[in-house]
């Protein structure tokens, strides 16, 4: 069988064992597809991504490092790193990968809203805020980052920011502001 013909009839075998929830064996077929094919694009991100699901948090680091290195033009690719390093408290590593995400894709609100968490979590929060502020340009009505954003506001000791964020948040996510101003102490009410 030509290499063409076994890349393909790999990849359908490989598919078929995922839907039966075969994850290792896919995972063979996969390792076979890169014998044929190294570096392949297809096989390296469906690689890491049955090892992440299985797990295998390392295994999908290398996977994606290997994807990153081999296509530094993929922002997809760049963001699961980063993504997958932050799970495993590898922050440091996370960021310049977020980083990269988003000088290719400056659109991807994902990896505005994780390079935002990470900001967060270093306590640079005026950071954080330009990163929490693309996030909702992109998702406007997504209140996850709304809701970080008026955290922010709260840990830089700005409520009359974060209450301009809760307001914003009633008119379409009522209960995610009324959730703000109960972990917050901030009113709607009282500073209208």
């Amino acid at each position: 069988m030509n290499t063409i013909l076994a890349y393909w009839y790999l990849k359908l075998q490989a598919l078929v064992l995922l839907v039966f929830g075969k994850q290792q064996a896919a995972l063979e077929k996969f390792d076979q597809m890169l014998v044929l094919r190294p570096g392949d694009r297809y096989a390296l991100a469906s690689r890491a991504h049955v090892l992440a699901q299985e797990g295998d948090k390392h295994g999908a680091i290398a996977a994606l490092r290997s994807l990153a290195e081999r296509y530094p033009d993929n922002a997809a690719a760049w963001f699961n790193l980063a993504y997958m390093l932050e799970d495993i408290g590898g922050h440091a590593d996370a960021e310049p990968a977020f980083r990269r995400a988003l000088d290719i894709e400056p659109k991807m609100d994902r990896a505005w809203y994780g390079l935002a968490l990470l900001l967060i979590r270093d306590r640079r929060f005026d950071e954080a805020v330009q990163a929490l502020k693309k996030n909702t340009e992109l998702q406007p009505m997504s209140p996850f980052g709304w809701y970080q954003l008026a955290r922010v506001h709260v840990d830089r000791q700005d409520p009359d920011e974060a209450v301009k964020v809760i307001r914003h948040l009633k008119r379409f996510e009522p209960k995610v502001a009324a959730q703000l101003e109960r972990e917050t102490g901030l009113s709607i009410a009282q500073s209208s």
